[in-house]
């Protein structure tokens, strides 16, 4: 239950949740006292049928996460209810969504900028946070906002990480144990990129050292590396003055992991 006046915070999640989660959540709870979690594992940002089928469910721990957290409320529609059979309106950012890690994972963008409109929309939010270990998600998450003109503040969370490096995803429970040993290279890779525009080097670069590094893990394949401004999201090139974004997209197996790394000159 919503407790009285204040503002409304909103934190969109598939469940599955760990720490990553948990700080998103925590976060949200120690800026606003009515802050709102919701579960839901949205069919139309899979374009695998038989990966939406292996998304973890685990309702009955994220549950007490929430609770132990503190939030106000969770949201946890059904499918029916969020797809009525007869609907036929949707909501995508038509030139963002489609390329970088878009290209790699069609209608995935167009899914989550329609779910999340629905949440919006749903829970009258003020503010919403999400992780940005999904680079492009928060830009296109953003992008929707500003041409659509919603009343709600976008806030970006620090992507949380494992001992070694691995970012936080639900997905990582599915990998083998080969895999997950062999799954920290995606840091490994940004880190060594990071360190090649700390010494002045060019986005081209740390570009080659990333798919260099990712070259050596054999259980790896390399999906997508894509090196933005910040600011414009449009491909960084030469030596940046600005911010840039790195972003990277690996198949360990049949499990696609993404990680991202910031770059300030």
């Amino acid at each position: 239950m919503l407790r009285g006046e204040g503002s409304v915070a909103l934190v969109p999640t598939m469940g599955a949740l760990h720490a990553g989660h948990e700080k998103l959540v925590q976060t949200a709870c120690d800026a606003h006292s009515n802050a709102i979690a919701s579960i839901f594992v949205n069919p139309t940002q899979f374009g695998n049928p038989a990966d939406l089928e292996k998304y973890p469910r685990t309702e009955e721990s994220d549950l007490e996460i929430l609770d132990r957290v503190g939030v106000a409320a969770v949201f946890m529609p059904t499918a029916t209810e969020m797809y009525p059979a007869d609907e036929e309106t949707i909501v995508e950012t038509t030139h963002l969504a489609q390329k970088f890690h878009g290209a790699v994972r069609p209608g995935h963008f167009r899914g989550v900028a329609t779910v999340v409109t629905k949440l919006f929309h749903i829970t009258q939010a003020d503010v919403a946070y999400f992780g940005m270990k999904d680079y492009q998600q928060l830009a296109v998450i953003r992008r929707m906002v500003r041409d659509l003109h919603f009343p709600i503040e976008i806030t970006g969370v620090e992507t949380v990480r494992d001992h070694d490096g691995l970012a936080l995803s639900s997905r990582n429970v599915r990998l083998t144990p080969e895999d997950r040993t062999a799954a920290p290279v995606l840091y490994e890779a940004l880190s060594q990129a990071e360190n090649e525009l700390k010494s002045g080097k060019t986005v081209e670069a740390a570009i080659e050292a990333i798919r260099r590094i990712i070259g050596t893990e054999p259980r790896a394949t390399l999906k997508a590396i894509d090196v933005v401004n910040a600011r414009t999201f449009l491909p960084a090139e030469g030596v940046p003055s600005e911010k840039v974004g790195m972003m990277i997209s690996a198949l360990f197996g049949e499990v696609l992991l993404i990680d991202q790394k910031e770059f300030t000159p």
